[in-house]
């Protein structure tokens, strides 16, 4: 029995998100299915195409984070 993949699947795929049982069908999948890979590969670019971020929060809000944990847990002791 084929198991039919959808676009999210392959997302899914794509972000390496996704079960061994899943991947291995996946992959299987693409080696037999054209418009399966065709589809996966137009992902596939669009997801390089995207910009590459890293989010790093200012010293500020570090600083409230360990402010704020430091204060819940005085008052958890207390």
């Amino acid at each position: 029995m084929q198991q039919k993949f959808t676009p999210n699947h392959l997302i899914q795929y794509l972000y390496q998100e996704t079960n061994l049982c899943d991947t291995l069908a996946i992959e299987e999948t693409l080696d037999e299915d054209v418009s399966l890979r065709e589809e996966f590969e137009s992902l596939s670019e669009a997801y390089r195409q995207l910009p590459k971020v890293k989010f790093s929060p200012s010293d500020q809000a570090i600083r409230n984070i360990l402010r704020y944990s430091e204060h819940t847990a005085l008052t958890e002791q207390a």
